[in-house]
């Protein structure tokens, strides 16, 4: 699945809002998601961070990509996990546009 959310702070400051709340990722899927959940976060390369959130037995892995005019998530949902697509896109859309607001 794929959400991309506009914004207009440039590559950099959003950047540096992404680096900035990344330490709280990890809380906030465990308020949502419950206390087993976790996030692993990786940095490929200036622009793109990959993450790997898993919860409820599934992972789930996802990129956040940095655009000049756009925050691209791609979000891989596993099968069996179809009924959390849409839970899913509203808690990525929400935390996204938090980011670029």
């Amino acid at each position: 699945m794929r959400i991309s959310i506009p914004h207009s702070l440039g590559k950099d400051e959003l950047r540096r809002r992404v680096a900035a709340r990344l330490g709280d990722a990890e809380d906030k899927a465990k308020g949502m998601l419950g206390s087993l959940a976790t996030v692993e976060m990786t940095w490929t390369d200036a622009d793109t961070l990959a993450l790997m959130v898993s919860a409820m037995g599934y992972t789930i892995p996802c990129t956040a990509t940095i655009t000049a005019s756009t925050l691209d998530f791609e979000v891989e949902i596993p099968a069996g996990a179809g009924f959390a697509r849409r839970m899913i896109e509203a808690a990525v859309r929400e935390k996204g546009e938090k980011l670029v607001g």
